[in-house]
C-alpha cells in the first residue's frame, strides 16, 4: 500500500518535529500496512523551502533502512500561482508525473473555474493531477457535483484518512462518505502529521475502498 500524502519529513513543516518523530511515524506506517511512502511537505507559506525539504528527505532516507520513500510536495494552489505553473516541473512526485494539488478550503463554487484553468495547464504539461482532501473544500461539502466535475476533467481525488474522525475542520466525514458512495476517490492517504494519523489510515482503509470498487460498511 502506497501512502501518497504524508508530512513525515523532519524539521520542515507542521508534521514531524524531528528525526525521532519521523522514524516513529515510519514504524506506525508499517504497522498500518504501508509499503511505500511519498513524502509531501507543504508547498505553501510559511513552510516552503525547496532545498531544506530535499535535505530533510535525504536525511530520512538515510535512516529508513531501505524502506521505499519518494519525494513530492503538497502544492498549495495559491503558491503554485505565485511560483508559476512551470514550477510543477520541480514540484511533482520525483520519478513520476503525479502532482498533489491542494485547493483552497474556503473557495466558493465560482472560483473553481480558475482552478480548472490551472489544472488544464498542468495536464497540458503532462502531469496527472491528484486533488488533496477535496472533502475539506466548503464548496464541495455543499455540492459533490464539483468533485464529480474534477474527476471528469481527469483529476484523481485523495481522501485524507482523518475524515473518519470528522477531519481537520470537523465537517469532512459526511462529504467524504458521499464521494465514496459515488466512487470518486482514487486514493486514501494518511496525510500524517503524527503517529496517531496512521491509526486513522488503518481504520479508513478497513471500511472504505477506492478506484470504483464498492464501499465497505
Amino acid at each position: 500500500m502506497r501512502d501518497i500524502h504524508c508530512h513525515i519529513l523532519p524539521y520542515v513543516d507542521d508534521g514531524a518535529r524531528d528525526l525521532n518523530e519521523s522514524l516513529a511515524m515510519l514504524e506506525a506506517a508499517k504497522a498500518a500496512g504501508v509499503t511505500s511512502i511519498v513524502c509531501t511537505p507543504h508547498c505553501r507559506d510559511p513552510y516552503f523551502d525547496f532545498d531544506s525539504m530535499w535535505a530533510s528527505f535525504k536525511l530520512l532516507k538515510s535512516h529508513a533502512q531501505g524502506f521505499p520513500l519518494q519525494m513530492g510536495f503538497e502544492v498549495n494552489y495559491a503558491k503554485l500561482i505565485e511560483l508559476g505553473v512551470e514550477a510543477s516541473d520541480y514540484l511533482h512526485f520525483d520519478g513520476s508525473n503525479e502532482l498533489l494539488l491542494e485547493l483552497p478550503t474556503r473557495a466558493g463554487a465560482l472560483e473553481f473555474s480558475s482552478f480548472e484553468r490551472a489544472i488544464y495547464e498542468l495536464q497540458g504539461r503532462g502531469y496527472e493531477v491528484i486533488i488533496a482532501h477535496p472533502e475539506r473544500c466548503q464548496a464541495i461539502q455543499k455540492d459533490v457535483g464539483i468533485a464529480e466535475n474534477l474527476v471528469r476533467m481527469g483529476c484523481r481525488l485523495q481522501a485524507s484518512a482523518d475524515f473518519i474522525a470528522g477531519g481537520r475542520f470537523g465537517k469532512e466525514r459526511k462529504p467524504a462518505k458521499r464521494m465514496f458512495e459515488r466512487f470518486l476517490y482514487s486514493y486514501i492517504a494518511s496525510d500524517a502529521h503524527s503517529v496517531k494519523h496512521y491509526e486513522y489510515l488503518k481504520t479508513a482503509r478497513s471500511k472504505f475502498s477506492v478506484c470504483g470498487r464498492h464501499m465497505k460498511r
